[in-house]
């Protein structure tokens, strides 16, 4: 589904990623681990089209999507969410949503300047499956307040839903346990499986482990802007070179 291949990038003088490589497999859940200053978060960016990378090419299901703005990858299918959540504060969470649907309207300027009959049927459905996406991740009860007035945990949640109003076949999370409690944390490991389990191919930089090793069927681990290993959870938890990463030693 996703290939990194030989990825650099440079800022000045300083080496953020050195020839990383891997490839992401349909129908999974990979997590890319790694240290503060791994480099995991410049590599999402590269990968969403945030950042252009210095050498190296990005595959997505065998397409060169190198170089792509964000726009131009949504529309192929691949989105991302945010460490920092980024919600149109002044909508509601419903509108927030129909935002994502927007980007499939067929509607143009002129039939929505005059609400003419189709483009009103085409909001129905448009809020209708707002609200099914919001019942997906457990806040439909939510719909008609501010986006602004939600706790952390339920932003997250709105961000994620708004990810899959664009009908992704992979989505990038960028800490997505980042800011929640225990049982918020839980209860998104649930749903990344469910999404998942709906079609939706799930990488994920995190550093919560205990999630990491739960949800993730493969794990990548970068140290130092370099791969330092991948395999299965368990590969990466009997790794010596990962543990002495982790705990700075050797």
């Amino acid at each position: 589904m996703l290939e990194v291949k030989e990825i650099t990038c440079v800022f000045g003088g300083l080496v953020a990623l050195d020839k990383v490589s891997f490839t992401i497999r349909p129908g999974e859940i990979t997590g890319v681990i790694g240290p503060n200053g791994a480099g995991k978060t410049t590599l999402f960016n590269i990968v969403s089209g945030i950042y252009s990378r210095t050498a190296g090419q990005v595959l997505f299901s065998g397409r060169d999507i190198s170089g792509l703005p964000p726009d131009q990858l949504a529309r192929l299918g691949l989105v991302r969410t945010f460490q920092n959540i980024e919600l149109f504060g002044q909508m509601t969470v419903l509108e927030n949503v129909m935002v994502g649907l927007h980007t499939k309207s067929h509607c143009g300027i002129l039939a929505c300047a005059l609400k003419l009959p189709w483009h009103l049927a085409e909001e129905r459905r448009i809020r209708a499956r707002a609200l099914e996406l919001l019942d997906y991740v457990g806040i439909a009860d939510l719909a008609d307040d501010s986006a602004a007035s939600l706790p952390f945990g339920k932003g997250r949640l709105l961000e994620i839903a708004r990810a899959l109003a664009l009908e992704p076949q992979i989505m990038l999370m960028d800490e997505p346990a980042a800011g929640l409690n225990s049982r918020e944390t839980w209860e998104l490991g649930d749903l990344i499986r469910k999404i998942r389990s709906s079609g939706v191919t799930v990488v994920l930089v995190e550093h919560d482990m205990e999630l990491v090793m739960d949800v993730c069927d493969a794990i990548v681990v970068l140290n130092l802007g370099q791969k330092l290993a991948e395999g299965t959870p368990r590969q990466i938890q009997d790794n010596s070179a990962v543990i002495a990463a982790y705990l700075g030693e050797g």
